[in-house]
């Protein structure tokens, strides 16, 4: 069903049906689904943002957690947490479709949980000796087998096989009789008796688990159910504060204000890879009567013919009529595809330090934007010296999310001199590690009679230390605090937006690579054509401006990317 815009709050959050962003989003999405283990996210990082996973007690390995637990949890109390500090743009995704299907890999995970908590109070704290010591024994087997010797693994199976033989012996010859002898009976066995009804519970959610992670990477629509985001009466609070928190999310992502850290380039756009400007100084045209008296005395010249002069404009004003022109980009002399039609926004963009841990929105902005007035002064008068600045941007979002192609354009004037400024922004593809379907659990192994030959053996989604690690983890999910000093967790990058936080460099696509190059030149070309058309129309000489866009106009064609924030020339 599709929800009509401002229908939401109604009928609760909805994970967008079609779009051009639709791959790179559902791939982060994949991410909460996930059971490898947490660890593989640190092959995601890239050069300036980094996740980080905090170990697991030494001592409590039992309760670490698995990758798609981790994310999910670390993103929804980032993205929609109680004072949480603001969240970066995610350009080229629809960062709340990832946050509600973090939303329901967790609920399907608390479903499960629940009903492996019932089965370890019947079957584990009603025989707490025989729980500790099957949980110590599966403590110790996780250790040894976590050695990089390579008999580890067949260590670790033989200490569980012993324990084993040595519980079946105790049971039949218990030196004791009695109501005793059979609650130490019933200690070995209720464990063992929980341990399979736990697998068949987390067989049943881990096989639906992946069903979605796969559907998500194939194209398909899978939509996430959130039904504690709904209300379920005027007083229900929790629900309220979700919807709330969600608004704050969608204000966020529309917010005209960025950050530029440096190095980072600018938090959601990625780095800058191009630069460009047009810089000349502004003298008014010198009219025919004006040469006709130039060989009089400079005197008498002034009394025949008065001075010429600049009609006065503002920057902003040069920015309207730039803005004007790209709103034509996508139109061309010939029948070709072209340029789809980009989106064009006014940018306010603060400078904030490399190592900067949060953002600060500008003061006075309403729901995160900068109104019209505030940008016109912004643009008209901080040139120079500090405060924010003023960019009018130019974006494509393309292949299916995995690339954003920003040009961004400032205009300054400081004395006589006109300074037109572009610079380019790409954003690359998710990385790889998202892209990845869940491999088959199976194995190869000898045929019995023909043993040089091999057969595919199935195995089950759930291996018998993943059912102790999840029934363990159960109890204890109801404190998530608890969980993660005992079991350790994902601390996401700061400052934090899920688009660029695992973003790949474009460059390695050849593709990416040739529409990030090709996008310079015609924008380029169109800001030129619209400034000097504005300048003729305000009395100034565009002589040397003319000759510039020449030298420029071959210049852009350089067909090499740059790494322009880093300055190491």
């Amino acid at each position: 069903m599709t929800v009509p815009t401002g229908f939401e709050d109604i009928f609760g959050p909805q994970v967008p049906r079609s779009g051009s962003d639709e791959m790179a989003t559902y791939a982060l999405a994949s991410a909460a689904y996930r059971d490898d283990e947490v660890g593989k996210i640190l092959e995601a990082n890239n050069e300036w943002h980094e996740s980080k996973v905090t170990p697991s007690r030494k001592w409590a390995t039992i309760f670490r957690p698995n990758l798609g637990e981790a994310f999910s949890q670390a993103v929804v109390a980032r993205m929609l947490g109680v004072g949480r500090s603001p969240v970066i743009q995610s350009f080229g995704i629809e960062p709340q479709a990832v946050v509600e299907h973090c939303l329901a890999a967790n609920r399907l995970r608390k479903e499960r949980d629940n009903r492996l908590t019932v089965v370890m109070a019947v079957c584990g704290l009603l025989f707490l000796p025989g729980l500790l010591l099957w949980l110590l024994v599966f403590q110790i087997r996780t250790l040894v087998s976590k050695r990089e010797d390579k008999r580890a693994s067949a260590l670790a199976t033989a200490l569980l096989v012993a324990v084993g033989v040595v519980a079946v012996i105790a049971m039949i010859r218990l030196p004791f009789t009695g109501p005793l002898a059979w609650y130490v009976r019933g200690a070995i066995v209720a464990p063992v008796v929980g341990w399979l009804l736990a697998k068949q519970i987390c067989e049943r959610t881990a096989k639906d688990l992946r069903t979605r992670w796969t559907n998500l990477l194939s194209g398909s629509t899978v939509g996430a159910r959130v039904p504690e985001s709904v209300p379920s009466s005027p007083g229900d609070t929790r629900a309220e504060r979700m919807r709330q928190a969600f608004g704050e999310l969608r204000d966020e992502q529309r917010s005209n204000s960025v950050f530029y850290a440096g190095p980072k380039g600018i938090l959601g756009m990625g780095t800058r890879w191009g630069h460009w400007h047009l810089a000349e100084e502004l003298v008014p045209v010198v009219s025919d009567q004006v040469q006709k008296v130039g060989s009089l005395s400079a005197e008498l010249a002034k009394h025949l013919v008065p001075p010429p002069e600049i009609n006065r404009f503002q920057s902003f004003d040069v920015v309207s009529a730039i803005e004007r022109a790209l709103e034509r980009l996508n139109t061309s002399p010939l029948t070709t595809g072209g340029f789809p039609k980009p989106e064009i926004r006014h940018w306010v963009v603060t400078h904030i330090p490399a190592t900067a841990k949060a953002v600060t929105r500008p003061a006075g902005s309403t729901a995160h934007q900068v109104n019209l007035q505030q940008l016109r002064d912004i643009c008209n008068k901080q040139q120079y010296n500090t405060g924010e600045r003023h960019y009018l941007g130019v974006q494509w979002t393309l292949f299916d999310g995995q690339l954003v192609i920003s040009m961004l354009v400032t205009v300054t004037v400081l004395h006589k001199t006109l300074r037109i400024e572009l610079t380019g922004h790409a954003l690359g593809p998710v990385n790889g590690l998202f892209m990845g379907k869940p491999a088959a659990k199976e194995k190869k192994v000898a045929k019995t009679v023909k043993f040089w030959e091999t057969r595919t053996v199935k195995l089950p989604l759930v291996g018998n230390d993943e059912v102790v690690r999840l029934a363990s983890r159960a109890p204890l999910t109801w404190y998530p605090p608890l969980l993660n000093w005992l079991g350790g967790s994902l601390t996401l990058p700061e400052p934090f937006g899920l688009r660029h936080a695992w973003a790949d460099q474009p460059w390695k696509n050849r593709f990416m690579t040739d529409d990030v190059l090709r996008s310079a030149t015609p924008v380029l070309r169109v800001v030129h054509e619209a400034v000097i058309e504005f300048l003729k129309g305000h009395n100034v000489d565009t002589t040397k401006f003319d000759g510039r866009t020449s030298v420029l106009s071959g210049s852009v064609q350089d067909p090499t990317p740059k790494k322009d924030d880093v300055y190491d020339a």
